[in-house]
């Protein structure tokens, strides 16, 4: 699908230079001389390098949609991770990195939705929220408040959080995936 340059918004997924990029931050600028464009900061979904690029109002550049499917998480592998597919059932190798720091929060069973591209995964994403026990942090004080301090906590997938002070060992806690903090206490 075709975009006029000055039709780019934040979000967008663009083919520009032969690779593919989202728009981050998009700016009108019209000039006192010289006709208007579209100032847009671009961001390699591949690499995560970053570029910007001016866009006049008559060129087009091509808006790609990805594919998004569901997966559901089975098993790591060595440095594999292995989801199967919802529907069909087929199975997806990913490599460790591809998920980054957050391979730590996938649990058995979980589902996660990845991003594809002509059948090239480019993108996963895991639930915002995940419920953990705390398997390490420092014990309760009695008539110790919830201000604002927090104490470290050692999470059962070994991840570490701040938590409240009323937090104690053993408890499930619910963290949030995309900043990695403390969200609330579990049901």
């Amino acid at each position: 699908m075709k975009l006029n340059g000055n039709e780019i918004r934040p979000g967008n997924v663009i083919q520009h230079k032969g690779a593919l990029w989202v728009a981050v931050k998009v700016q009108s600028v019209k000039p006192g001389k010289g006709g208007a464009f579209a100032q847009v900061e671009l961001k390699d979904i591949v690499s995560g390098t970053k570029l910007n690029e001016r866009f006049r109002a008559a060129e087009t550049v091509e808006k790609v949609r990805l594919e998004q499917k569901d997966y559901q998480f089975l098993y790591a592998q060595g440095d594999m991770l292995v989801f199967m597919d919802n529907e069909s059932y087929e199975q997806l190798e990913l490599p460790i990195e591809f998920v980054g720091d957050r391979a730590d929060f996938l649990q058995d069973g979980m589902n996660v939705t990845v991003e594809s591209h002509e059948g090239k995964p480019l993108g996963i994403s895991l639930p915002q929220f995940v419920t953990l026990a705390v398997a390490e942090t420092e014990p309760v004080v009695k008539g110790q408040t919830a201000a604002n301090s927090f104490k470290p906590a050692i999470l059962e997938n070994g991840i570490k959080v701040m938590v409240p002070p009323f937090v104690g060992q053993d408890e499930k806690i619910v963290v949030d995936t995309n900043e990695i903090t403390y969200s609330k206490r579990a049901d």
